[in-house]
């Protein structure tokens, strides 16, 4: 047996890296999806009539059936059922909860074509179209969730022992070139400022990266049998052998973890000023400093473009000095000055940059610090039920602040959204108090962290140890 393990493909540099390299295009695809609409907020208020509020509505529904169960169960059938039905089946579920959102956003639907008389009789103050994307983005939600989850739990699987950080860094890094390309190129796709403006230009492109995800999860599958032949650590399904299978008890054992608990709470505050912000970032400043969305996305762009470059490098020393709860709290306090230099400081365009690269430096240091942190914390046998509860604990933040920010904003700005849906170009949204809502989140992130400090030093986690074992 040990003497498999020692020849097996996780042993091989080459092999785990092309593992990595697959499951990473996989959430890369994912990740333009999520944030291709980000830089067409003016466009869709402008085409659909979707106000701040209904846009916010809009931007958490991502999330809002995986705060109903589905992530819990997401993790329950990673457990069970094992990396490979779980990834293929979250590839799939995103495909084809984008097609439901496209549908929603066609001439043929918002003429009345089938399911639009329901969906007009209810909530009326919710276009028809914003409310089947919604459900088309739920659903997408539940498949890009669980495929984190997955993801995560295959990075440990090759990685645990070896460049844990430095992979889970490089995965998040190849994943948020996905959303740099959609703040860069998004607009630009949709024909943002011609005559053919569209988002479902955008929309097109999206669903043709989500089938290249599926494509490139479906050939890691591949390597991940051929792992498990090898290893003997799990039968045909990816199924645990029996002393180490998973229970339903289990998850009472990972909610009565205070380490777990505090990590998490964490998670979901510091990823509620982030994701939320950025479904905002593009029109907030393209109110503050009078410029085009193009010109507001590649600035917002930049956030995730910096993140490609640091989160491999906090990674890296991660792995060989550790300081993983420090980093975090570091992380927390980089985002809070972040958003108060949006919310009280006259914003200029290299304000604009500067709050956005030290953003992008908390988005490094946070994330490559938290997610290894995990492991340590819990143990593996439950490790996907971990993470599942991790992302529903933050899917409730991620699902909830958006919405608020949207109901804030038209609420402390009355009038505006009528004043441009009648084409008063003059028209602006002042972005002053949601930003200082953001800053708050980061502010309580803070002191968070300094308890998952302090936790860690009674309990001997190992936060703030290497990842990598000499």
């Amino acid at each position: 047996m040990t003497e498999q393990i020692r020849h097996s493909l996780r042993e091989s540099k080459t092999a785990r890296w092309i593992a990595l390299m697959l499951v990473s295009l996989t959430m890369l695809s994912a990740y333009f999806f999520v944030d291709m609409f980000a830089p067409l907020q003016s466009l869709l208020e402008r085409k659909y009539s979707w106000e701040p509020d209904v846009y916010g509505f809009f931007s958490g529904s991502e999330y809002m059936l995986n705060v109903f169960g589905f992530l819990i169960i997401s993790g329950i059938v990673l457990d069970k059922m094992g990396i490979r039905f779980t990834g293929l089946m979250s590839a799939t579920t995103m495909l084809i909860g984008g097609l439901v959102k496209f549908y929603g956003l066609t001439d043929y639907f918002n003429d009345g074509g089938f399911g639009y008389n329901f969906f007009n009789s209810f909530w009326v103050s919710m276009p028809a179209s914003a409310k089947m994307a919604s459900l088309g983005y739920a659903i997408f939600g539940i498949g890009v969730e669980m495929c984190g989850i997955t993801v995560s739990k295959t990075i440990v699987k090759w990685f645990k022992g070896k460049e844990l950080a430095l992979a889970m860094g490089m995965e998040m890094a190849t994943a948020r070139l996905g959303a740099s390309v959609a703040f860069f190129f998004s607009a630009a796709i949709a024909g943002s400022g011609t005559p053919k403006e569209d988002p479902i230009k955008s929309i097109y492109f999206g669903l043709a990266l989500l089938s290249i995800g599926f494509l490139t999860f479906l050939t890691y599958s591949f390597l991940d049998v051929k792992l498990d032949k090898q290893t003997r650590d799990n039968n045909k399904n990816n199924v645990a052998e029996p002393e180490e299978e998973f229970r339903l008890s289990d998850i009472g054992k990972i909610l009565t973890n205070r380490g777990f608990l505090l990590i998490s709470l964490l998670c979901v505050l510091f990823y509620s000023g982030v994701f939320p912000f950025l479904k905002y970032a593009v029109n907030m400043m393209q109110n503050k400093l009078g410029i085009e969305n193009t010109i507001a996305g590649y600035i917002s762009g930049l956030l995730p473009v910096g993140t490609i470059i640091l989160t491999p490098i906090v990674g890296n020393f991660l792995d060989k000095k550790g300081k993983g709860a420090t980093m975090m709290i570091f992380g927390a306090i980089l985002l809070t000055l972040a958003h108060l230099t949006f919310a009280l400081i006259p914003l200029n365009m290299a304000f604009s940059i500067v709050a956005i690269v030290v953003l992008g430096i908390a988005f490094s240091l946070v994330p490559a610090s938290m997610w290894p942190s995990v492991p340590k914390i819990v143990e593996e046998r439950y490790l996907g039920s971990a993470y599942a509860l991790v992302f529903w604990i933050q899917n409730i933040g991620l699902w909830f602040i958006p919405w608020l920010i949207g109901v804030v904003l038209k609420a402390v700005n009355p009038g505006v959204a009528e004043r441009i849906q009648e084409g008063d170009t003059t028209a602006i949204y002042n972005y002053t108090v949601p930003m200082l809502i953001f800053a708050g989140l980061g502010m309580v992130a803070i002191l968070l962290g300094y308890l998952l400090k302090m936790e860690d030093k009674r309990k001997s986690y190992g936060l703030d140890l290497p990842n990598k074992r000499t």
